[in-house]
């Protein structure tokens, strides 16, 4: 499982960070994080909500662009190693620069130039997705949005919003999503891993994205699942995050094949791997156990990513040439 060629969508750069990675910068800085790790080093949280305090705890080391490139490093690596030759990763300049432009390039600049040495390293070429952050707020969704409508492009492609979607409405940001679209940047909202149906449903009227982050709470409602289905929404499932944090009980309840079955358009991805002590190959190795997916169902599986993602036709070539298609 390892070995096979992949395409992930939905993968959260600080999210990545190995726990030995934000120890050791935490060290360098003489900042005691001791309380967001576990005995055995691994990251320490009791639910959802508390795991987005012990990722903006861990976040707050992260300080500097050079910061901001080894991390780049550390994840690309680790995702290599697990057999991903393409990725989007989400950025937010709250994290980098604090919203202000002149400094999120510097951030951005050191991330890109960290991604494209892994490129020729490893294999594996990034994308970037910035979003803004739910539970902070609409008005500090402004500055977000115009740092990614200043610096859109060939490297950054997307538009989206994390953290928790319990907070508000989709509706309530929809100048900033207006702001990044009219900039060329296309678009992704996370929603349906806690707020049911209904959030994919206000995603989708309040929002228009191509992509859902998650979305698989849809399926408690089959007449969403449908509209999902028939209007080519894609999908950014990422099932080994749904269990571990208890969206659903175990891989076996996990929806992610009756959606499949249904028509609705799925992809695999990791979310924040370290946190939740998964990695690409270990939720391939659960999709295979559970629902008997085979090398034919990964490779449309990867098909189905590399369609939806967001780069360019020429970047899809190449990936579709690592994936072993002839064309994307």
């Amino acid at each position: 499982m390892r070995d096979i060629p992949k395409v992930e969508l939905h993968l959260h750069l600080e999210g990545g960070a190995p726990p030995a990675f934000i120890r050791g910068i935490a060290r360098e800085k003489n900042v005691d994080l001791s309380g967001i790790f576990r005995s055995d080093g691994g990251y320490a949280y009791r639910d959802f909500w508390h795991f987005l305090e012990v990722y903006e705890a861990a976040t707050s080391v992260l300080q500097t662009p050079e910061d901001y490139a080894r991390l780049t490093t550390a994840v690309l690596e680790e995702s290599a190693a697990n057999g991903v030759v393409y990725a989007e990763t989400f950025l937010s300049p709250d994290f980098c620069g604090g919203g202000d432009i002149g400094a999120w390039r510097e951030y951005l600049l050191a991330i890109r130039e960290a991604a494209e040495a892994a490129d020729r390293a490893h294999g594996i070429t990034l994308r970037g997705i910035i979003t803004c952050i739910r539970h902070f707020g609409p008005d500090r969704a402004h500055p977000i949005a115009r740092c990614a409508a200043d610096t859109a492009g060939d490297w950054l492609v997307g538009f989206g919003m994390a953290g928790d979607e319990l907070i508000g409405q989709p509706g309530d940001y929809t100048w900033a999503f207006d702001c990044a679209r009219e900039a060329g940047l296309r678009i992704t909202v996370h929603a349906g891993e806690w707020g049911g149906a209904a959030s994919v449903r206000a995603a989708l009227d309040q929002l228009s994205p191509e992509r859902i982050g998650h979305g698989v709470q849809a399926i408690e409602d089959l007449a969403l699942v449908d509209r999902l289905a028939e209007d080519g929404i894609v999908l950014e499932c990422c099932p080994g995050s749904n269990v571990v944090l208890g969206v659903f009980k175990d891989w076996p309840s996990h929806p992610i094949e009756r959606l499949r079955e249904r028509g609705v358009k799925v992809t695999v991805s990791t979310d924040d791997p370290p946190f939740f002590g998964i990695t690409m190959a270990s939720d391939y190795e659960n999709l295979n156990r559970h629902f008997g997916w085979d090398a034919a169902i990964f490779a449309e599986i990867n098909r189905t990513a590399l369609d939806a993602a967001f780069c360019d036709p020429a970047t899809k070539q190449i990936i579709a040439k690592r994936l072993g298609e002839t064309q994307a």
